[in-house]
């Protein structure tokens, strides 16, 4: 007999774990990343997660975390756009105050912020660094500040200052900012804690232009001034099915893979993520609700610049603020079922896409948030069986493709609920090391 010839795969028989692109020699091989985000400054107050750095630093390491990725706030500490005294002196208010008793965001994941305290933040970042090194943790420096960074500040003039940079100018502005921070950081003797430069967070969803128009100058023009630094910018959700479209200025491909499935259809039956939505709430949202919650009218909103510097909506706010979680967690269970293999497929092809895309351009491959999606705080989907073996299946394939750091689940920092599973972090993040 002799065998049919049936062409000619294009992608290996078995993945390559061998790293998609070479990393600077005095960084770990392996990146168990733990998502600080801006939450290291918006909940610092006492009694916070974030209220002593070095304490959140230690947690972080007894639980197999070597990096941790946060917002260095660039525009605010090193921006050069007046905001010195704000920098070293900020007040952090969250959302504010809501007219129906608390604060709005109170019951939402990273904007549960109740301020009411004020920081030197440029002293806090060196002070995380130095914290980074003595736990032997590696320190991702991004900025979140067009995003929702600045909402978090009692004085709008955070906001005000970066949103008066023309839309083409703000690429540039984020590099010059951070030319200045790494020099200082630089001359504190701590680039080595540095593990790679993110020029803005998720810049398909920030208040940025496209990369191409301004974003791979500046990167170029950071790398000129650092040379020894790795610069990126990172995408929420990276163009998988033409991964060609992306910039080659690319120096890691630090990517988000979110698999939304049955949370997506939550979402869209319930109108949570819209804007200006005739009869919100509507029918189902409105099953879905605590039996204290006020009507969308008498919650009311933020100050309306808080609302112009984030990305997120008045019916964000209002639905997470007022969820039952519960309900919400037994919906997503009930129909987890119908969605659980395209779950699962999408985040093993997304992982795959971006590995091959880091290969194929030579560069480092990093998956710094993912797995499910946004879920109320205390909803406990993404924290269950159903969403661990999501996320696991997530860092498995990672490291069989080759991926150099990986985040345990975006859920998975000091300022969520998931932080008590500490077997779990420890055990994930085991695999990510080799510990």
């Amino acid at each position: 007999m002799t065998e049919r010839y049936l062409g000619t795969p294009v992608l290996p028989a078995a993945p390559d774990p061998a790293l998609t692109g070479p990393v600077p020699a005095h960084l770990p091989r392996r990146l168990a990343i733990c998502l600080w985000d801006f939450s290291w400054y918006t909940r610092a107050g006492d009694g916070e997660p974030f209220a002593e750095v070095d304490r959140a630093m230690t947690e972080t390491a007894d639980r197999g975390y070597n990096a941790v990725r946060i917002c260095a706030a660039p525009l605010l500490v090193a921006g050069g756009l007046g905001l010195d005294d704000l920098a070293t002196d900020l007040p952090i208010e969250g959302l504010g105050p809501a007219p129906t008793g608390g604060f709005f965001g109170q019951r939402t994941r990273w904007y549960d912020t109740p301020g009411g305290y004020r920081l030197d933040l440029r002293a806090r970042l060196f002070e995380l660094l130095e914290a980074a090194r003595r736990h032997g943790v590696v320190v991702i420096l991004a900025s979140w500040e067009y995003q929702q960074s600045p909402s978090f500040a009692g004085d709008p003039r955070w906001f005000e200052a970066i949103d008066a940079v023309p839309l083409a100018g703000r690429y540039d502005v984020l590099a010059d900012a951070f030319a200045r921070l790494l020099d200082d950081v630089r001359a504190a003797g701590l680039i080595d804690v540095v593990a790679f430069t993110e020029l803005h967070n998720e810049v398909d969803f920030s208040i940025l232009p496209p990369v191409g128009q301004g974003g791979v100058a500046a990167m170029e023009r950071l790398r000129t001034r650092h040379p020894d630094q790795l610069v990126t910018v990172s995408y929420g959700k990276p163009p998988h099915l033409a991964m060609h479209r992306l910039s080659p200025a690319l120096a890691v491909a630090q990517f988000h893979v979110y698999s939304y499935g049955v949370l997506d259809a939550l979402q869209r039956r319930i109108d949570i993520r819209s804007e200006g939505s005739e009869g919100f709430p509507n029918a189902e949202l409105r099953a879905l609700l605590r039996p204290d919650a006020p009507s969308f009218a008498d919650y009311g909103r933020p100050a309306e610049w808080k609302l112009r510097a984030t990305v997120i909506t008045d019916q964000m706010l209002y639905g997470y603020d007022w969820i039952d979680a519960d309900a919400w967690d037994a919906w997503l269970l009930d129909h987890y079922g119908e969605h659980r293999e395209v779950m699962l497929r999408e985040i093993e092809s997304r992982v795959v896409a971006i590995s091959e895309w880091a290969r194929w351009r030579g560069v480092p491959a990093v998956i710094g948030e993912g797995w499910v999606g946004y879920t109320p705080r205390d909803g406990w989907f993404e924290e269950s069986p159903v969403g661990r073996s999501l996320a696991e299946h997530g860092i498995r394939t990672a490291l069989a493709h080759g991926v150099w750091g990986v985040v345990a689940c975006s859920n998975a920092a000091p300022h969520h609920p998931m932080w008590a599973d500490a077997p779990w972090q420890r055990r994930v993040n085991a695999l990510v090391t080799g510990g």
